[in-house]
C-alpha cells in the first residue's frame, strides 16, 4: 500500500482484523490469503486455471484464463482507513483490531477518498535506518559513561571535602 489504508482480513474466529502486510498467496480453495493464511475480506476467489494474476493500483484483481484473449476481472480489493491508525490494537502476526481510540473503519477502493494505492510486487520498507540507530545508541552510551564518571568525580570531591574539614 502506497499511502494510507489497511487490508481487511478475516481471522479464524470470523472477526475482522487489519494489516498492511500485502504478501498474499492463494490457498487450496483458490481464495486470496495472507502469508499467515488469513482470508482477504471481501473475499476474492482465483479460478484454478488462471495463468496470470494482476492487481492494479486501484485494487482490481484480474486473471488471464486459457482460451480467453482478454483478462477477467475477479473483484476489487477494499482498503480500510481510520481517523487514528495509531489507536489500533495490535494482536500479533502483523494484525490489528479496531479500538475505541482508532475510530470506526472507513472502507473504500484504493486511490479514492484519501486511500493509498496498491503496488503489485513491491515491498514496504522499514522506517528505521539501522546505521543511524546504531550511531545514536553509541552516542547515548558514551553520554551515559561520561555522566557516570562526572558523578563519581563529584562524589570523590565531596568525600575529600568532608574528610579534610
Amino acid at each position: 500500500i502506497q499511502g494510507r489504508g489497511f487490508f481487511q482480513v478475516l481471522t479464524p474466529d470470523g472477526s475482522r482484523a487489519y494489516t498492511r502486510d500485502g504478501t498474499f498467496q492463494i490457498n487450496a480453495d483458490g481464495e486470496i490469503v495472507t502469508s499467515k493464511g488469513f482470508t482477504l475480506d471481501p473475499g476474492i476467489t482465483i479460478p484454478e486455471d488462471a495463468q496470470s494474476i494482476t492487481i492494479s493500483g486501484d485494487g482490481i484483481v484480474s486473471a488471464l484464463q486459457p482460451g480467453n484473449a482478454t483478462v477477467t476481472e475477479l473483484g476489487t480489493i477494499q482498503l480500510a482507513d481510520f481517523v487514528n491508525p495509531a489507536g489500533l490494537q495490535p494482536i500479533g502476526q502483523n494484525l490489528f483490531l479496531e479500538s475505541g481510540s482508532s475510530g470506526s473503519p472507513l472502507t473504500g477502493e484504493p486511490g479514492l477518498n484519501g486511500m493509498g494505492t496498491l503496488a503489485q510486487g513491491s515491498l514496504e520498507t522499514s522506517n528505521v535506518n539501522t546505521v543511524e540507530e546504531l550511531v545514536n545508541m553509541i552516542e547515548t552510551q558514551r553520554a551515559y559513561e561520561m555522566n557516570s564518571k562526572a558523578i563519581a568525580t563529584a562524589e570523590q570531591m565531596l568525600e575529600f571535602a568532608n574528610n579534610t574539614l
